[in-house]
């Protein structure tokens, strides 16, 4: 099942603190997933970084310069559980 990431902070080094839709909350560490390339770029400078907020259409995670973040990602990182076992779970929910 897709959750919506309803808040964000930034909390230093790359991480987040992120509450999702179903009141599931908890710090992820971007730092070793991010490329900083692209839309991406902006996001090296730690300042720019903390300018995270939610997009409340798209549910996710976003930054001015257009970056985003897929909620299912971050939920499963959040979670501890596989992306895998996400979408089937949702699969079977809407059933």
């Amino acid at each position: 099942m897709l959750r919506d990431v309803i808040e964000v902070r930034s909390v230093g080094d790359y991480r987040l603190w992120l509450r999702f839709d179903n009141d599931v909350e908890g710090e992820v560490d971007l730092g070793p997933m991010l490329s900083f390339e692209g839309v991406f770029a902006p996001l090296k400078d730690q300042s720019y970084f903390a300018k995270v907020g939610v997009n409340d259409e798209l549910g996710t995670v976003t930054w001015p310069s257009g970056a985003d973040w897929d909620s299912l990602v971050l939920y499963s990182l959040v979670t501890g559980r596989p992306v895998e076992e996400l979408l089937t779970e949702g699969a079977a929910a809407s059933r």
